[in-house]
């Protein structure tokens, strides 16, 4: 049997689109290594525009069934001041929501079995398979050991950062950046979670992260090259950086850790060329960056939708494979050029610039520009839009205007 698609990878980017293919009536198989359900790092948040797709596919029931509280206000503290805000609506979507991964992956991937897809978890694939230059298939295993090869028309890797599919055919990486972060975080109790707060700091970041169960997630961020110093006494440097907060450290305390800690160091940044011959990518595998803005669920939504799109168009004859993938690439990068200079500007931990300082002290009671700020964090404003000269250049006198004696 030649399946219309293989998809290596079951998380949220490779059962997203096993979903959209499957529910277009194409042949779908779809194998992971591991066993679901499963947990992997995450910063768990699905932010207002994933959310959006996700009531537009049919599964927002689904999601709020998996009991992650509604986030609508987000918290971005400064150290002398904190800015809070609710960031406009993705279309129907008002809230955000952050949950336990082992539940998001796992709904994402019975909804693509529900919709047709053949899902083989427990399954790792060995080797990519090629007819001349064109890759044609997988050889793998499953559990039982016995080696297995499936062919399709196209293979999508949705496998992540390390994908055997970019390995395999030299994926080539562009607008690349080193990595900037290393990251810890573990669950509580008994910490405030009403809404998301993040914390700004030189040379440290923190934030809190409303999940299931009642639990807050804290991640504790510190610059790439401090992991090693960081791994040999992890508590301790995680606990130490809430100084930097020390009413929030108060409130930390207060309440109780209820897990292990889970971190990690490799985070590269980086945009892949997204498909060749017989191949694409999809998710972390075609596009990665450091998580300091969580955009990673809701990226993957995106391209998900935007590479079975492109797929059902070349399947169905109403496009070539060039024009088509072409557009996917091409759409992908438009949608998130600003984001990832953003992204890499916060990763960098460093202390704002003159320009930037003056700006978010400027935003301080008006609510209206700060809403707005928080979208560019959120996805729900644009990026370009908010920091055009222009728009700066009006908040800034705004609040000039307001400061002046007399004013209302």
């Amino acid at each position: 049997m030649t399946y219309d698609a293989i998809i290596i990878g079951s998380r949220v980017a490779g059962a997203a689109t096993a979903m959209l293919l499957a529910r277009g009536g194409y042949r779908i198989l779809v194998v992971d290594r591991t066993r679901f359900p499963s947990d992997t790092i995450s910063t768990h948040i699905v932010w207002q525009p994933g959310v959006a797709r996700l009531i537009g596919w049919g599964l927002g029931e689904q999601l709020i069934a998996l009991e992650a509280p509604p986030i609508s206000t987000i918290e971005f503290d400064l150290g002398p001041f904190s800015l809070a805000g609710v960031p406009p609506p993705s279309g129907p979507a008002e809230n955000a929501y952050a949950p336990r991964r082992t539940l998001l992956d796992s709904m994402l991937a019975n909804a693509a079995a529900t919709a047709g897809a053949d899902i083989r978890d427990g399954f790792t694939v060995d080797g990519i398979i090629f007819d001349g230059d064109r890759v044609a298939g997988i050889r793998g295993h499953g559990e039982s050991g016995v080696v297995l090869i499936e062919h399709a028309n196209i293979v999508i890797g949705a496998d992540g950062v390390h994908s055997i599919l970019a390995r395999t055919i030299g994926a080539h990486e562009y607008n690349v950046h080193p990595p900037l972060t290393c990251w810890y975080y573990s669950y509580w109790s008994g910490v405030r979670n009403d809404r998301i707060r993040f914390f700004s700091r030189e040379g440290r970041a923190f934030g809190c992260i409303p999940t299931n169960g009642g639990l807050v997630c804290i991640p504790v961020i510190w610059p790439h090259d401090r992991f090693a110093e960081v791994k040999r006494d992890i508590e301790r440097h995680y606990l130490s950086s809430l100084d930097l907060a020390p009413d929030f450290k108060k409130e930390v305390l207060a309440g109780k850790r209820e897990e292990r800690f889970y971190g990690t160091a490799h985070i590269p940044n980086y945009f892949r060329s997204p498909y060749g011959r017989g191949w694409a990518l999809v998710g972390d595998a075609g596009y990665h960056k450091d998580p300091i803005l969580a955009q990673g669920i809701s990226d993957a939504f995106r391209d998900a939708s935007l590479l079975a799109t492109a797929l059902d168009d070349v399947f169905s004859g109403r496009s070539l494979w060039g024009p088509a993938l072409g557009g996917y690439e091409a759409a992908r990068n438009s949608a998130v050029a600003a984001t990832y200079e953003m992204n890499t500007q916060f990763a960098a931990l460093a202390p704002p610039a003159p320009d930037m300082r003056a700006l978010m002290a400027a935003l301080r009671g008006n609510q209206r520009d700060t809403n707005q700020f928080i979208g560019t964090i959120t996805g729900t404003f644009p990026v370009a839009e908010f920091f055009a000269p222009e728009n700066v250049q009006r908040i800034l006198t705004k609040r000039t205007q307001k400061s002046q004696p007399g004013a209302a």
